[in-house]
């Protein structure tokens, strides 16, 4: 199989990266199947490295911690995060139990673990959240803060076998269409409010109010005072995991649900790893992101499973000019061996990618029933280069919308057209992807390419990629070089490729100039 000319061997492995504990066969095991993720890849990256934590640990019940569901604990577990740290590092242990919690804030040196049947619900009083400055769908902004956070630490931890759950239902905003009549009638009898037009319900009267008082304010909260925020905090509803600007980052075996808007967002972090870890959110949550990596370097995400309300693994990189004055890449990422059940895309980079995105390898990953499987967005103004990117092995079903689809008009009010503008440090550039062993059984469209005619979509190669039941074929405009071989689509007309403002393109080997007009070619 050609591997995109992958250069093997470039990455020293620590011995013992992966030794997660000591002394069972199974932990050995987990050892050499991470170590693995590290085999042929096409870019050099350095090795990641691991937590490691000193042999000491306390349990939270030693600080007054109940397991009753009705007791808080918010000070018991940090009151026991606090004591490892002070005590130079080690393991939190949350036992067995029904934990119901505030906001947890981890430390350096910490290693949060979760044992099973440890159920961990953090409490949907939105009191306990004070409103703080950080970072949201790539902006310098203003949230509660996050059920779990941590912020410049390094050497830190969530491991084990329990569950967090974020009580995102107390917070998330839910559109009418998203449900079943009885489903809808059961949300609204709940309490809450429903907005003028019926059409969306909001957990109380404060979130409503945000929502008049933000429409069409986009992400602009300036105009509006502490005192109203206050009253109206629901609004700014929190991501459930957010750990900034922190180094050695391990998520391990645990399960996160139920977030108030996306799961899991590191930002700003270098040598990450999320392996066996378990995302679910409601595929009506609004913003109900799985797992969006935001600026950071040297990533591993392997043998995960999600199930999101919107994208399910997203790389990004900060938005417009934030994300440019920011100038934190996402770079050197490798994503093996994860499933995705539901979300808007499977595997994800943009919108917010202003800081560039480079050196990403995809591999190994199935994608059953998201609306789009390979998804790559950007529009004028966000600025950035995408490139460096490596996927193959992705197995996909039951995808309504683009198996793979690469769009730098996302969100873009009204066709492409009008003036063409120059180009600036505001024009996003998409460049040296290559896709190959690419398998879906049904789709709406198979493959849709479409760059800016300022800044062409460049050096873009699909190898090997076999699509079945789709409503369309390929659909490619404004590409300059692109290598197609040996694809397969099946459509209702028997077409595969429309093309045009397109140049460099190969098709199995031929070769052809500009197209500028509409060509359809079809299989032979």
């Amino acid at each position: 199989m050609n591997r995109l000319n992958r250069m093997a061997g470039l990455v020293p492995v620590i011995i013992g990266l992966f030794c997660a504990c000591q002394g069972t066969a199974k932990q050995v095991d987990v050892e050499t199947d991470l170590k693995a993720m590290y085999a042929d890849l096409p870019f050099s990256m350095p090795a990641i490295e691991r937590p490691v934590f000193p042999d000491y640990q306390v349990n939270i019940c030693d600080f007054g911690a109940k397991s009753d569901g009705v007791t808080l604990n918010t000070e018991a577990i940090n009151k026991a995060i606090k004591a490892v740290h002070d005590k130079g590092g080690g393991k939190v242990i949350i036992p067995e139990g029904l934990w119901l919690t505030g906001p947890i804030v981890l430390q350096s040196n910490v290693n949060l673990h979760a044992e099973k049947n440890a159920l961990i619900v953090f409490s949907g009083d939105t009191s306990l959240y004070p409103i703080i400055t950080t970072s949201f769908e790539g902006l310098d902004t203003r949230r509660c803060q996050s059920p779990i956070s941590a912020m410049n630490a390094e050497n830190i931890a969530i491991t084990g076998y329990g569950v967090f759950d974020g009580a995102g239902d107390r917070w998330r905003p839910v559109k009418k269409d998203k449900m079943t009549d009885r489903q809808w009638k059961n949300l609204v009898n709940s309490g809450g409010n429903v907005d003028e037009n019926g059409k969306v319900w909001y957990p109380n009267e404060g979130a409503l109010k945000a929502s008049v008082l933000m429409s069409g304010q986009g992400d602009q909260q300036a105009e509006i005072t502490s005192e109203e925020w206050e009253e109206m905090k629901s609004w700014l509803r929190p991501v459930l995991l957010s750990i900034v600007k922190s180094k050695k980052v391990l998520l391990e075996g645990v399960t996160f649900k139920n977030s108030p808007s996306w799961c899991l967002h590191p930002l700003s972090c270098e040598s990450l790893i999320l392996n066996d870890v378990k995302v679910f959110n409601p595929w009506y949550s609004q913003n109900g992101d799985a797992l969006d990596v935001e600026s950071c370097k040297n990533v591993l995400i392997a043998n995960c499973f999600f199930d999101a309300g919107d994208d399910a693994i997203c790389l990004k990189s900060g938005k417009d000019e934030d994300g440019r004055r920011r100038g934190e890449p996402c770079e050197n990422v490798i994503v093996r061996n994860n499933t995705v059940l539901h979300g808007h895309g499977g595997f994800v980079i943009g919108s917010e990618m202003s800081g560039g995105v480079k050196n990403v390898y995809v591999s190994e990953c199935s994608f059953i029933g998201t609306d789009v499987g390979l998804r790559f967005k950007s529009a004028r103004g966000r600025g950035g280069v995408v490139e460096n990117i490596y996927i193959n092995n992705i197995n996909m079903i039951d995808i309504p919308n683009d198996a793979l689809i690469a769009d730098l008009y996302y969100a873009t009010k009204g066709a492409p057209g009008g003036p063409v503008p120059d180009v600036t440090e505001e024009t996003p550039a998409f460049r040296n992807i290559h896709i190959s062993d690419v398998f879906c059984k049904g789709a709406g469209r198979a493959v849709y390419l479409n760059g800016l005619p300022e800044m062409p979509i460049e050096n873009i190669s699909i190898k090997n990629m076999v699509v079945t039941g789709a409503k369309q074929g390929i659909v490619i405009n404004k590409v300059a070089k692109i290598s197609i071989e040996n694809v397969d689509i099946e459509t209702p007309d028997d077409s595969m490729i429309q093309i045009e403002n397109t140049t460099g393109i190969t098709i199995n080997g031929k070769e052809y100039g500009t197209i500028s007009e509409k060509r359809l070619l079809t299989k032979n």
